[in-house]
């Protein structure tokens, strides 16, 4: 799968990564919902260090469809709030 990063470009993940990373979405949307403005950033960045640490970048000058879109880091509780679905922003 292809996933975007916002405000920093595009990675490659395996679809078996989709398990791990998920335990992370649910829990960032936890803690969206409750307004938890200290886990909402620890567990954000958590969330797109794994993304990094699993995916492999695509070259700056590719532009490819991108199957999940996240956001940056430094996107505050309510820009990730309105980015959420019932579903939160990995695909299960």
């Amino acid at each position: 799968m292809i996933v975007r990063i916002m405000g920093e470009g595009q990675v490659t993940l395996d679809d078996s990564h989709v398990v791990e990373l998920n335990k992370l979405d649910d829990e960032l949307l936890e803690e969206v919902e409750s307004g938890d403005e200290e886990g909402f950033r620890r567990t954000l960045g958590a969330l797109l260090d794994s993304v990094r640490r699993l995916g492999t970048p695509l070259p700056d000058d590719a532009l490819e469809p991108s199957e999940l879109i996240l956001p940056a880091p430094d996107a505050s509780l309510d820009e990730v709030r309105e980015m959420l679905s019932d579903d939160g922003l990995i695909p299960g």
